[in-house]
């Protein structure tokens, strides 16, 4: 199991030409999945073509080297524009999910999905018992990710798990190649299946519905429903053996030192003159910006603690997912 780069909650579009089964599923469907519908496919393809779709990769090519060989370029990752998307509105705007229903007068939903085929949302084919067969074949095609048989029992509550297992490889596979150059520095956690456990479970106990790596201290930003934002500080031996080094460098007190050295604290130094690094004037209050340590041991072991974040650290406004949805609901209403 491997972490996405970045995760936030996105909508699941749903497309069937009858305007009441929709919406009696839309209303059967978990509130906190964000859903827009359709029941005419040309005007789905339309708003689908012209829909907020996942931002630009944060990689940049360095033009100085253009002309080298292609395994010879430096590619520059500007890890700050991944966790910046939290300040766009529009994220959970982004249609991750397309529920179609396979019987449908102006085009069917094979035919849909092919026409959509190169956008990166994940694709549901809700079908009928008698188009079992049109929808293994349109799996193994590769036009749908997944099907579900509307006349089972369980239904509904398949097909919610299956939007939120495929809002997942959503995320993994917008995260591929930034993870995969993420791996050779800082970020070994992002495939290692004990710090993903940990993840999960912190998005579980404190209602984390969305969130972003982090450079700088190098770790996770999460933010409940409610924008509340935390920040998970994931340090390994290496790293807080750096820390050490850059506090004994600043002639930090023997106290701060010897816990750092020890792997006792995880220090946040996020006051607005430090840049996340101990500084002189911090003195002997350092203790005020660290925290005890929960230990992972995954493949190396991971030294992790949770921190509230300060509003100058982040910048920038945050819409949340809960205004959001309320925002959506009363459109629905204006509708």
């Amino acid at each position: 199991m491997q972490l996405p780069v970045y995760s936030h909650p996105t909508l699941t579009v749903l497309i069937d030409d009858s305007d009441s089964f929709l919406k009696s599923l839309a209303f059967q469907l978990d509130p906190a999945l964000a859903r827009l519908t359709f029941h005419d496919t040309s005007s789905a393809l339309h708003w689908l073509r012209h829909s907020t779709q996942p931002g630009e990769t944060p990689l940049h090519v360095n033009f100085d080297t253009q002309n080298l060989p292609r395994d010879q370029r430096n590619v520059a990752l500007d890890l700050e524009r991944i966790w910046r998307i939290s300040g766009q509105a529009q994220r959970f705007a982004v249609p991750s999910v397309l529920v179609v229903d396979y019987s449908m007068p102006q085009m069917n939903g094979l035919e849909f999905c092919q026409a959509v085929r190169d956008l990166p949302c994940k694709k549901i084919l809700f079908t009928g018992a008698a188009d079992e067969k049109v929808a293994v074949t349109a799996f193994n095609r590769g036009l749908i990710d997944r099907y579900v048989k509307k006349s089972d029992d369980d239904a509904l509550d398949i097909l919610e798990q299956e939007i939120v297992s495929l809002q997942r490889e959503f995320f993994l596979q917008q995260s591929d190649t930034v993870r995969d150059l993420l791996l050779l520095h800082d970020y070994s956690f992002l495939q290692d299946e004990a710090m993903a456990a940990v993840v999960q479970e912190l998005c579980r106990r404190h209602g984390f519905v969305e969130f972003y790596i982090f450079p700088n201290p190098c770790g996770i930003l999460f933010f409940t429903r409610d924008g509340q934002a935390r920040l998970m500080i994931i340090e390994t031996e290496r790293s807080l053996h750096t820390q050490y080094e850059m506090a004994r460098d600043s002639d930090a007190p023997e106290s701060l030192l010897l816990a750092l050295l020890e792997m006792r604290v995880i220090p946040y130094f996020s006051d607005a003159d430090s840049d996340g690094m101990y500084a002189a004037h911090i003195g002997e209050n350092w203790f005020r910006y660290c925290a005890a340590p929960t230990i992972c041991l995954g493949r190396e072991t991971y030294f992790w603690a949770l921190f509230d974040v300060p509003p100058h650290q982040l910048g920038q406004p945050v819409m949340s997912y809960a205004q959001f949805l309320r925002a959506q609901a009363d459109d629905s209403v204006g509708a």
